[in-house]
């Protein structure tokens, strides 16, 4: 069956859960800096780039770089054991490559995304992963998009679509000239989702049906 579409998917919050992870890594990071943060930030903030998450949660500029080292380090520790997929995101991946090409969007660094999708047995199914270290702007700024778009050769930008669970998925997809479609299974609510005039999903299987029915 020939494949006349392209799926990109957001990672966290989309397709898999790395909370606790992502969690420790941020005690890790401000017990280092002999701080505290409220938890219930952090995972408001999951999407953002680390950078930015630091800032907002109050570390100060030139302590920003110590901090993502730390939470790194940490991180790197315990990823793969304390992240899974979401409910029905293995059969929404499954479902969507009968049809169309993969990717992978996320803020999260590459190589961690990569490693992570191999572990859960979904790696294959995806051409092209694009990670914070791949682009100079992340989302919401459409770079990343754009450099997955690249990777997909005579597919207009109507055959394109985004799939992610925060605002920032659905401004870059937007600036980026494709469809996003938003998923109220990650961090952000159904109705900030719903606010930027996008289509809202339960899951990312539903958003794959979705996808899937819509002409091109």
């Amino acid at each position: 069956m020939q494949k006349d579409r392209v799926i990109l998917f957001d990672l966290d919050g989309t397709l898999i859960d790395s909370t606790e992870a992502i969690l420790e890594g941020f005690e890790a990071a401000f017990s280092a800096l002999s701080m505290q943060a409220n938890m219930d930030d952090v995972k408001g903030l999951i999407g953002y780039p680390l950078d930015v998450m630091f800032a907002r949660l109050g570390v100060d500029e030139k302590s920003v770089d110590f901090a993502i080292k730390t939470y790194k380090e940490h991180y790197r520790k315990v990823f793969r054991s304390k992240t899974s997929l979401l409910p029905k995101a293995k059969e929404a991946i499954e479902k969507a490559y009968l049809k169309a090409h993969l990717g992978v969007v996320t803020t999260k660094t590459g190589v961690y995304s990569k490693e992570l999708l191999d572990e859960l047995l979904v790696g294959e199914y995806f051409s092209v992963v694009i990670g914070r270290e791949d682009v100079k702007n992340p989302k919401p700024h459409p770079e990343p998009i754009l450099k997955a778009m690249d990777h997909f050769k005579g597919f207009s930008s109507k055959a394109f679509f985004m799939v992610g669970d925060t605002i920032l998925d659905i401004q870059a997809s937007i600036s980026a000239g494709i469809t996003p479609v938003g998923v109220s299974s990650g961090y952000q609510s159904e109705a900030m989702l719903l606010s930027t005039g996008a289509m809202v999903c339960k899951d990312s299987f539903e958003a794959v049906e979705w996808i899937l029915d819509r002409s091109i």
